[in-house]
């Protein structure tokens, strides 16, 4: 790991930190907290487990339809065992699992290109499929909390949408750099990132899959997180998650954290205090919430070890 990475790895260690700690301070009491997790019903957690399990299948998925569409065929038996991997190493160390998704899918033998450009790009169809669904389900506040912040809200969400379109289309121009830059290295990556993006995201096929699965994806969080909230009885309904939960995971996935802890404490309570949930409840469905997480890419851990890539070395 490079000086630079060392860095940014130490910032982010310190905003999570940070927030926890204001949270603890200002927001949530830990005695509190502590027992909310541990009045959890037995059965909503395994629910809500298996659930955060599907988010592999489809994440697995989504990632077949972008590497299949940018460099050779990825089968699905190997996308899903490099997907847990990947989700291992993001979750439980909270750093290097796009890293060794790309580095599986190399040793694979898709080419270093492909496999870089085929994460790269799911991982960006699956933020603009997010910004897509915020939107969509923002209206459903509408009536359920002060008229002003829910047209704001949606506001923003219009405004987030449109800034990610226009980062698509700049990923599709950043081959138009003048010819005289291809002898540097990154150029020549960046030309491409352009070609491959034009293949996804101008090809309506692969497209409107990646977008679908990409909408999945959000909503089976969205319900975990939901089921989660059950097994905690925190009094928030399915339509109100269909609202709340999104804006939180696009939070959760902004790069300045470790595995967005801290960050998504603080943007559940306040998304779930618009309709009324006190911030010890949201915060303890947060906390629970990253847990279960942590738990279900612990499959990617057993993956991992039994792997012969890992065992030669």
């Amino acid at each position: 790991m490079s000086r630079k990475q060392l860095i940014a790895l130490a910032l982010k260690v310190l905003v999570s930190i940070g927030l926890i700690v204001w949270l603890f301070e200002a927001k949530i009491d830990v005695g509190a907290i502590g027992e909310r997790l541990r009045q959890v019903a037995p059965l909503w957690l395994a629910a809500g487990l298996a659930v955060f399990l599907v988010q592999a299948l489809i994440g697995a998925m989504r990632w077949k339809v972008v590497a299949d569409t940018v460099g050779p065929r990825l089968p699905y038996g190997s996308a899903l065992r490099f997907f847990f991997v990947g989700l291992f190493f993001g979750q439980v160390f909270a750093v290097g699992g796009d890293a060794m998704r790309v580095y599986k899918a190399y040793r694979a033998g898709l080419g270093l290109a492909p496999a870089f450009n085929g994460v790269f790009l799911e991982r960006a169809g699956t933020i603009l499929a997010l910004l897509l669904v915020i939107p969509a389900t923002s209206p459903i506040l509408f009536g359920r909390v002060e008229a002003g912040m829910a047209g704001t809200l949606l506001f923003v969400a219009l405004l987030a949408l449109a800034g990610g379109l226009v980062g698509i289309v700049l990923l599709l121009q950043i081959d138009r750099l003048p010819p005289t830059l291809d002898r540097f290295r990154a150029v020549r990556g960046l030309r491409a990132v352009a070609a491959d993006t034009r293949r996804v995201f101008l090809a309506p096929g692969p497209l409107m899959r990646l977008l679908v699965l990409g909408g999945l994806t959000h909503l089976n969080l969205t319900f975990a997180v939901f089921v989660l909230a059950r097994g905690l009885a925190v009094p928030v309904t399915w339509i109100e998650c269909l609202a709340l939960i999104p804006p939180v995971i696009l939070v959760a996935t902004l790069p300045i954290s470790i595995g967005g802890w801290g960050v998504r404490e603080g943007a559940m309570i306040l998304s779930l205090g618009l309709v009324g949930v006190a911030e010890n409840d949201a915060g303890a469905l947060s906390i629970l919430a990253g847990l279960v997480g942590i738990a279900s890419a612990l499959p990617g851990g057993v993956l991992w070890l039994l792997d012969h890539d890992h065992r030669n070395g």
